[in-house]
């Protein structure tokens, strides 16, 4: 009788995901990820700010001074309408504080979420320096610019499709499980070579799959002897380091960074075998058939061709996001770089506006 397959995913419970946001697994994994800060728990105030209409930074992030506003109406001016309510203004300085200390302590440092980071927000920054930040105002305005951190905020989408939610109560009005407190993560900033940023999947103990994160071709990535060691350098790097280690279990996606000489690797961040996890190169059929394999080695997936379909489609990433209406309205035909410099200027000095 033949054996039925396992399930395409594993079941998850609430304690799963907790496990997966960034101080759960961090003082496990410290000697071998990306030196961070981790800011929690984050005040009700603050989730309420980045839930507010509008992109603004708080009073005090910056040294600005106050000459218009920018608000989801679209509207840029110096006097607000009659009539109309002014924005709520919000100010941290507690947390202005503790961002000034990381910055001082890494020089720069790259934001996020639990477990998601404003990657959707980086159009608005420098390309060579994509999410770099330097002061608390960069911080707040990536986070604020983010469709993606979203997904933190909300106890709902953070748990959405655990088998132990609470029955006969909506997702709204479900009280978060014990170790969920918003966090805010600032990790040392680098300039990445995102041809050495690898997605790794383990189910059920045994790591399957490896490949490539960033969605172009790579030439030296198709040549035999890299390949081959790519393979051995994540393969010893996942044994010594990670298996048995994370405290989420045995199913879990990792990302790694390879260093120059493809010898060793630094953890950038765990994710939950789960659909919302993007599997790249793979489809999760894939994978659950490459786990039933008797003799279950790691298979590795790069970009073979600059007609791969995912290099193909590799349009500016998350263009969605790229230009709001309020861009459109001050872009007026200027070059990028003073586009971007007109439109970091006049969310920085919304913040003031209510002055």
């Amino acid at each position: 009788m033949d054996q039925k397959p396992p399930a395409l995913f594993p079941p998850s419970t609430r304690s799963n995901i907790i496990s997966f946001q960034t101080s759960s697994w961090y003082e496990t994994f410290s000697a071998v990820t990306i030196k961070s800060v981790i800011i929690r728990p984050l005040s009700d105030e603050f989730r309420e700010f980045l839930q507010s209409d509008g992109v603004t930074i708080p009073d005090g992030s910056e040294d600005v001074v106050p000459e218009s506003t920018l608000s989801d109406s679209g509207s840029v001016s110096g006097d607000s309408a009659s009539g109309s309510e002014e924005p709520k203004s919000y100010a941290f300085p507690e947390l202005d504080a503790q961002i000034r200390a990381a910055i001082a302590k890494f020089g720069a440092v790259f934001p996020k979420l639990n477990w998601t980071s404003p990657k959707d927000a980086a159009w608005i920054a420098n390309p060579s320096s994509p999410l770099k930040c330097t002061t608390p105002a960069d911080v707040y305005l990536y986070l604020k610019s983010s469709d993606f951190v979203g997904h933190d905020i909300d106890p709902a989408m953070v748990f959405d499709g655990c088998i132990d939610n609470p029955v006969n109560t909506s997702p709204e009005d479900a009280i978060p499980p014990p170790g969920y407190d918003l966090e805010l993560v600032l990790k040392k900033w680098y300039a990445i070579d995102h041809s050495r940023e690898l997605r790794c999947f383990v189910r059920d103990g045994k790591l399957v799959g490896i490949c490539q994160r960033d969605g172009n071709f790579y030439e030296h990535l198709n040549e035999a002897e890299t390949q081959k060691a790519i393979l051995e350098t994540v393969n010893s790097f996942w044994e010594s380091k990670i298996k048995g280690k994370f405290p989420g279990g045995d199913n879990y996606v990792f990302d790694i960074l390879l260093s120059k000489a493809l010898t060793s690797a630094h953890v950038l961040d765990f994710n939950p075998y789960a659909p919302r996890t993007d599997s790249i190169l793979f489809t999760y059929e894939e994978l659950r058939d490459l786990v039933q394999q008797p003799d279950c080695v790691p298979v590795l997936k790069v970009i073979d061709s600059r007609h791969h379909p995912l290099a193909a489609r590799n349009a500016p990433a998350h263009q969605h996001n790229m230009m709001p209406r309020e861009a459109l309205e001050l872009s007026q035909g200027q070059s990028m770089q003073d586009f971007q410099d007109l439109w970091l200027d006049q969310v920085r000095r919304a913040a003031t506006e209510q002055e």
